[in-house]
């Protein structure tokens, strides 16, 4: 008689395991559309925010700048951060920071005390993001994990898409310090589910000492990195400066690396990157991420510079990739279940390339119900891709590991999240350079766009040599897609 009960306690035990893990995957999904949406809504307000300082809208550059700085030097910090004081206790104060620092920055009188604020945030979100998606790995069972990450994935895809018609709704009616207050109430809440659902996730038993000589070559280089493509999307930018921040870059890098392969307890650990299946989804993975991440940038900018749609218009036009990716959210996991990740990520990285490149098509005279079409078609692509990418990353890796795994994925992801506005621009330019006589006179036209177009989509394309490498099981473990072929 014992038997049954024995059984019923440890069915009764593991779903209430699965209702807390799945309260951790909303609260982080949460966390993560707080801080994808705070940073795209803000670049809708900066000429109002401008005349609000005083200052240049060129000028106001330095409160982006300021926020990716300062996420760049942290992030690396974050894995041992969480190991040391505890998954629950970091991310509850990070979501904390984050929401005071939101007050701040609505309430700054100054620009001086703007920018100091954005500093705070970018520290805040530092901690919570690559410590939002630990504690989803550690607290989500390996088969439920596709569903987990494809939860967490959607702000990503869904902020910058969002953020265009909000952003001018909220301006328009309101005041841009809306855009900031928002936070509040959004992170007041967030701090006492955080505190009521997150279990106390142990911390491993034997702690590591802190890597000084990796956080400091791991926070100049990331920074350098991050400031050299930041400055060489910004027009008018100084080539000395360009040159020094990509060299500074470079050479800290290298040093990094060589230094995390060495130490015995690396603030990083590159160990995981010899997992097949990790170090493709960062490789290759981070370069289709990048093409991915120009297209906002580019499509915001044809709309409104070159088709002549005002911004509230330009956004309610890309929400036509939003409803793509709302579409393809039921089918991810069945796509993935039935044809394997290397498969989906082939096809699929095809077909999202290919819709990238459509874009090149589009143009002032086009009928709306095409643009919608094309633009659907991206956020079918874009999601199922994304989402595939995130979980076959940590489709393989050790528990132990997962500290180390996350906080890596989590400074590619954000690397590549500047890089990716920079290559829109660098492809913007280019275009004009190729095209125009006098391209630093001529307006940026519509078959600049076109060209650029093209170019991002060959990028994304280049992503996915790394994939063809993938033996056909890959992360099968978590798709169940061996069992079911």
């Amino acid at each position: 008689m014992s038997a049954p009960i024995e059984v019923g306690t440890v069915t009764a035990t593991r779903r209430s395991g699965d209702a807390r893990a799945s309260w951790v995957v909303l609260l982080v999904a949460a966390a993560f559309f707080m801080e994808n949406l705070d940073g795209t809504l803000m670049v809708t307000a900066l000429p109002q925010m401008a005349a609000s300082f005083g200052v240049r809208p060129l000028d106001m550059s330095a409160g982006i700048t300021a926020y990716l700085l300062s996420l760049a030097v942290l992030i690396p910090v974050s894995g041992w951060v969480a190991d040391r004081f505890g998954v629950r206790t970091v991310f509850m104060a990070a979501l904390a920071t984050f929401t005071v620092a939101s007050a701040l920055c609505g309430a700054a009188q100054s620009f001086a005390g703007f920018v100091a604020a954005r500093m705070l945030q970018g520290m805040a979100g530092a901690m919570m993001v690559p410590v939002g998606r630990l504690a989803v790995l550690r607290s989500t069972r390996q088969e439920n994990l596709m569903r987990a990450i494809a939860v967490i994935t959607w702000p990503g895809l869904v902020a910058p898409i969002l953020a265009p018609p909000l952003g001018g709704l909220i301006v328009t009616f309101a005041s841009w310090r809306w855009l900031f207050y928002l936070n509040v109430p959004l992170g007041c809440v967030g701090v006492w589910l955080t505190h009521r659902f997150f279990d106390a996730m142990a911390a491993p038993a034997e702690r590591r000492p802190f890597d000084v000589c990796g956080f400091v070559l791991c926070g100049v280089a990331c920074s350098s990195l991050v400031y050299a493509t930041e400055h060489l999307g910004r027009a008018g930018g100084s080539s000395l400066v360009l040159a020094a921040g990509v060299a500074m870059g470079v050479v800290t890098t290298v040093l990094a690396v060589w230094h995390l392969r060495r130490a015995r307890t690396p603030l990083v650990s590159l160990a995981t990157l010899r997992i097949r299946t990790f170090g493709v989804a960062v490789g290759g993975g981070s370069i289709y991420r990048i093409s991915i991440g120009a297209v906002p940038f580019l499509l915001s900018l044809m709309f409104q510079t070159s088709f002549g749609l005002s911004a509230f218009s330009s956004g309610l036009l890309t929400l036509s990739v939003f409803a793509g990716n709302l579409a393809m959210k039921p089918l991810t996991t069945l796509i993935i279940q039935r044809f394997g990740f290397r498969s989906v990520l082939l096809v699929n990285g095809v077909l999202a390339s290919l819709s990238v490149a459509a874009m090149s098509l589009l143009s002032p005279a086009s009928p709306v119900a095409w643009m919608v079409a094309i633009l659907f078609a991206s956020g079918l692509a874009r999601s199922l891709q994304f989402t595939a990418l995130n979980t076959l990353s940590f489709a393989d890796v050790p528990q132990p590991q997962m500290s180390g795994a996350a906080t890596l994925s989590s400074v590619a992801t954000q690397l590549t999240m500047a890089f990716g506005v920079s290559a829109g621009a660098i492809a913007l330019r280019i275009s004009q350079w190729l095209l125009d006589a006098n391209a630093n006179a001529a307006p940026v036209g519509p078959h600049d766009f076109q060209l650029a177009f093209i170019f991002v989509a060959v990028l994304g394309a280049c992503g996915l040599i790394d994939l063809v490498s993938l033996p056909r099981d890959a992360g099968s473990r978590v798709s169940g897609h061996r069992q079911t072929s």
